[in-house]
């Protein structure tokens, strides 16, 4: 290994790694070639929002940069084999193939696919929009559909926008229920919060109170007051029972602050009169006294919030759990106070913060279906579950081509097996990536993108549901290698030659585009701080600064956000400029209460009984007795040093004893003739795998959990340390039938499986 000398200088990032957005030192030397290297990484003590809170995966960004199977080359298929390409060839093929199959299949013959590692990109959420215009087809799907689409959908139906999504007020909270999550693994999720763990112990330090509701015995759940120990699946029915409790004994009370906000109080008594804790115990696993002990804290408490995650959303009911996560919250008193559930406010603006404040055009699904099964679209896009179907289906319509942009469906999707096959049916598949992994294999074309640490970065989503309204802004740490293209430009350059503007087509383009749609929209909003400003000027002062690509859509939506300069209007406001000037970020403060100006329901007011959910409670009722008779189900779960399945590269993250493992309780493994080391073979309706057994109490009786983004044994793949640790992939077991009908969500937890020793 080359020495690197000490002539060094620090840098400071955001980790883009999961959601907590955690602030990291990084300093960089140069080696005897005089180019730069990352020699340490840490956290930032001077960060506004972590504090110098970091992780294991934050300290490996540099692993991930110098990892030999990262892609640095286009890659195309010949003869099966991938090879590497320069990009004119790469570029070349794409205008020769992509253009002739829209030509002859329609631009509804090829589907498009975004991963979740776009929302951890600042070029993949800037131009995203770019490539799926470009491409022309409505034919979409996207990691939220087996991940938190249930929790757009509840945001949308009752505060009319999908992102506008209550986050709990860990810091000033006096009492908190975690259903489904598990914060010292995950950091978090669809709650921006930096060391999420030191934010629960602060909770407690205070003489507050953590609850968590959990099938598994989680860290979490360790570290809390009280685990209640939930049969999977069944959140919706233990939230619709607390709400049950609240109103029954008089205890609901939504407070002065909110009342004359919200309308449908008085229909949900009657409906939700099936739900006392006395009907739902035998099928949750939580006796009637807990399930009203936790209603009458939630209401007795100070301060009180209820927080749901990935656990409640993956489920036959997400949808309907993920309003009742609301339902409790407001009927508890805690919506939009401090200390209960709040709402950001973006520094970066959002759909929360523009357009008319109070009331909007609301939230809507169904404006079209998809092809073979027809589920309804929500928020533009299909279950990822029928991707398969509209692949392999003959007619009118039939997916022959597909863009992938990061992500791996084949790992995180339903019915896998069945997923693998349908991609080589297709005539065409183009993926971005960083990797030749599970799914880009069966590409013909896969265009990679430079490392985190060589991009720049600023959540525009994340920290639209953050826990503080904080900025920060990250220069690239690294320059581009030779030959490497920066990731915007990729993007803008497919969605171009998509629309036949051939292998040379310039990204400018695209990004003139897009930062003139921004403008304009905002000179036209009466709301904005540059309204009736002219766009011409507005236009030359962002390009003074010579700034190109996401950068100067993040300068704009900066300066024209909540706490924006307005181009001069307030010199006082923040900036791209300004976020350089404070690399440790900038924090605007803690959360403040948002009702109504948040809203954008038609109404103008918080619809908490929607019909939606309140006749899916009809169905809810009626599942009782089956999830009554379920016998073993599967769930899955998530670990510190992991996040999906791109990480299983770094030697650091997957060394030591394999997570992989099937956890059973030891009841279940003596009956079951199952043992500790052994194999067992787990099988569904769809698929079977053999895992290695892991016998813990743990977990409870009748229910078996394997970890997900594992399996990285297929052929064709290049992850040579993920092939080491190969696991098995638990989505080869997971029913591509089956799902929440109001958001098209996959179901991944509480999956009937039969065991048997292997």
């Amino acid at each position: 290994m080359t020495d690197v000398r000490t002539d060094d200088r620090t840098a400071f990032r955001t980790c883009p790694l999961c959601e907590a957005g955690c602030g990291l030192e990084i300093t960089v030397g140069r080696d005897d070639d005089g180019r730069e290297r990352v020699q340490r990484i840490r956290g930032d003590m001077d960060d506004v929002f972590s504090h110098g809170f970091i992780c294991p995966k934050g300290s490996t960004l540099k692993q991930l940069h110098d990892d030999p199977d990262r892609l640095r080359a286009p890659m195309i298929k010949r003869d099966g084999e991938h090879v590497e390409v320069s990009w004119d060839e790469a570029w070349a093929e794409i205008a020769a193939r992509l253009p002739d199959l829209i030509e002859r299949h329609g631009r509804q013959s090829l589907a498009a696919y975004i991963g979740n590692p776009t929302a951890h990109s600042l070029s993949a959420m800037t131009f995203s929009r770019a490539l799926l215009t470009g491409l022309g087809t409505r034919v979409r799907f996207s990691a939220s559909t087996v991940d938190q689409m249930p929790r757009h959908v509840a945001a949308g139906h009752v505060f009319g926008s999908p992102v506008a999504i209550p986050v709990p007020d860990l810091d000033r909270t006096d009492h908190l229920v975690i259903l489904g999550a598990n914060p010292y693994a995950s950091n978090g999720s669809v709650c921006t919060a930096p060391d999420f763990p030191g934010r629960i112990e602060a909770i407690q330090e205070r003489g507050g109170k953590v609850v968590v509701v959990d099938p598994r015995r989680s860290r979490t759940a360790e570290q809390a007051d009280q685990w209640v120990s939930i049969r999977p699946g069944t959140d919706a029915l233990l939230l619709a029972a607390i709400a049950h409790v609240l109103l029954a004994e008089g205890l609901a009370d939504v407070g002065d602050h909110v009342r004359e906000h919200i309308a449908g109080l008085d229909r949900l008594g009657a409906a939700l009169d099936a739900f006392a804790p006395e009907a739902v115990a035998a099928s949750t696993g939580v006796d009637a006294d807990t399930i009203r002990s936790m209603a009458r804290e939630l209401a007795a408490a100070p301060t009180a919030a209820v927080y749901g995650r990935i656990g409640t959303t993956t489920t036959e009911f997400g949808s309907t759990a993920s309003w009742l996560v609301d339902v409790v919250n407001t009927l508890s008193g805690n919506l939009d106070r401090p200390g209960g559930s709040m709402f950001a406010t973006p520094v970066a603006g959002g759909a929360t913060t523009r357009g008319r404040r109070g009331s909007g055009k609301g939230f809507r699904v169904g404006r079209g279906q998809s092809r073979v099964s027809g589920h309804p679209e929500v928020m533009g896009e299909y279950p990822v579950n029928c991707l398969a179907e509209e692949i392999t289906t003959p007619g009118d319509g039939q997916v022959r081509g597909l863009v992938t942009l990061a992500g791996n469906p084949v790992l995180s999707t339903p019915n896998s097996d069945q997923l693998a096959d349908a991609l080589d049916d297709l005539e065409f598949m183009v993926s971005i990536d960083m990797y030749l992994n599970e799914t880009t294999r069966h590409a013909d074309v896969i265009l990679p993108v430079p490392s985190q640490l060589q991009r720049a970065h600023y959540d525009v989503l994340l920290l639209q549901f953050a826990v503080r309204n904080v900025a920060n802004y990250s220069p690239p740490v690294l320059p581009l290698g030779d030959g490497e293209i920066d990731e915007w430009e990729v993007i803008a350059r497919l969605s171009l030659i998509a629309q036949g503007m051939g292998a040379d087509a310039d990204p400018a383009l695209v990004d003139d585009l897009a930062i003139d749609g921004l403008i304009g929209s905002a000179v036209k909003d009466e709301n904005s701080n540059v309204y009736g400003r002219d766009a011409d000027e507005l236009r030359s002062a962002l390009d003074a600064s010579g700034r190109r690509g996401p950068d100067r859509m993040v300068d704009f939506m900066l300066r024209t956000g909540p706490f924006g300069d307005g181009f001069g209007a307030d010199p006082d406001g923040t900036s791209l400029d300004d976020l350089l000037e404070n690399p440790h970020g900038r924090d605007f403060g803690a959360l403040v209460p948002r009702l109504p100006e948040i809203l954008r329901t038609p109404s103008g007011v918080v619809e908490l009984a929607p019909d939606v959910f309140l006749d899916d409670l009809d169905r809810l009722a009626a599942a009782i007795p089956e999830l009554d008779d379920r016998s073993l189900v599967l769930v899955g779960r998530r670990h510190l040093r992991s996040n999906n399945s791109w990480m299983h590269n770094i030697n650091v993250l997957v060394k030591g004893a394999p997570r992989c493992t099937l956890q059973v309780h030891p009841d279940d493994a003596v009956a079951l003739g199952l043992a500790h080391g052994g194999a067992a073979r787990v099988t569904s309706r769809v698929g079977h795998v053999v895992a290695p057994v892991e016998v813990t109490d743990s977990i409870r009786p009748g229910v078996v959990s394997l970890p997900h983004g594992w399996g990285h044994d297929l052929p064709g793949a290049r992850m040579r340390i993920a092939a080491e640790h190969a696991g098995v992939n638990s989505n080869v077991l997971s029913d591509d039938r089956s799902m929440d009908p109001l958001s098209g969500t996959s179901v991944l937890n509480g999956i009937p499986v039969d065991l048997e020793p292997a």
